[in-house]
């Protein structure tokens, strides 16, 4: 009877106990789960490059007074490769992408055809050298894809000269330069922190001009007026000074 009595007494005195015990335990704290972090490409920043492509110029030669055979001489387009170099600036407001740009480039575009004007003993040739534009940027970034727009100045470095069917110089202008207009539109990609590659096209509206032409021995020959558009499709691949990307929560 004594035992039973300790054994209840027992069970009475853990039973009290357990509701303080149970309020002494520390609750389970909550945890939020972490946010979702997307990694954006920041287009912002200077960046300088290197391209290269191919590249073809539209050339209209018509002979003008004071020759004394006037009219249409024929057209040809001088094609050919280039390989050059790039540096600019951007800045990002949300998607939008706006830039600053000046490229320089080396050029190997060359055409000739017979003259309608003169016969085919004689074959004018256009060559254009080198070439830059400056322009503006507008574009519209998709994390790191990079769609945009362009439209500046152009310059081009030329050079035409007459020969014979049989190659011999007849005549030829001084190298000479020529502004003009130019508009563009491209895509870019960063592949990788600071690094994006792309391809563009090119349009440049030439001025037209007029060129005296003299013999090797500096006698006059006769005056054209030749006018110019050129196209341009090349490879770009930049570098970009500043942080590939920002936190996007």
């Amino acid at each position: 009877m004594k035992k039973v009595l300790l054994v209840t007494a027992s069970l009475i005195a853990l039973g009290a106990a357990a509701p303080a015990v149970a309020a002494d335990l520390a609750a389970r704290p909550y945890t939020k789960a972490p946010p979702m972090i997307a990694a954006v490409y920041d287009w912002s920043g200077f960046y300088i490059g290197i391209n290269g492509g191919w590249g073809s110029s539209r050339n209209e030669w018509d002979a003008v007074a004071p020759n004394v055979l006037v009219g249409p001489e024929g057209s040809h387009d001088a094609s050919g490769g280039t390989v050059g170099g790039q540096i600019g600036y951007r800045w990002q407001a949300g998607p939008w992408v706006f830039g600053l740009e000046a490229q320089g480039n080396w050029a190997d575009f060359n055409g000739s055809n017979a003259s309608l004007l003169f016969g085919p003993g004689f074959v004018n040739h256009s060559k254009i050298d080198a070439f830059g534009l400056f322009t503006g940027q507008v574009g519209y970034a998709v994390n790191n894809v990079l769609l945009y727009v362009k439209g500046g100045a152009a310059v081009t470095s030329n050079r035409n000269y007459i020969n014979t069917a049989a190659g011999v110089p007849f005549a030829a202008t001084g190298d000479d330069t020529r502004w003009g207009g130019a508009v563009g539109a491209g895509i870019e990609f960063g592949f990788a922190p600071n690094w994006s590659v792309g391809v563009e096209y090119n349009h440049l509206f030439m001025q037209d001009k007029t060129y005296t032409f003299t013999s090797p021995a500096g006698v006059f020959v006769g005056t054209d007026r030749i006018s110019q558009d050129v196209d341009l499709v090349t490879a770009r691949l930049n570098y970009k000074f500043g942080g590939p990307v920002i936190a996007k929560y």
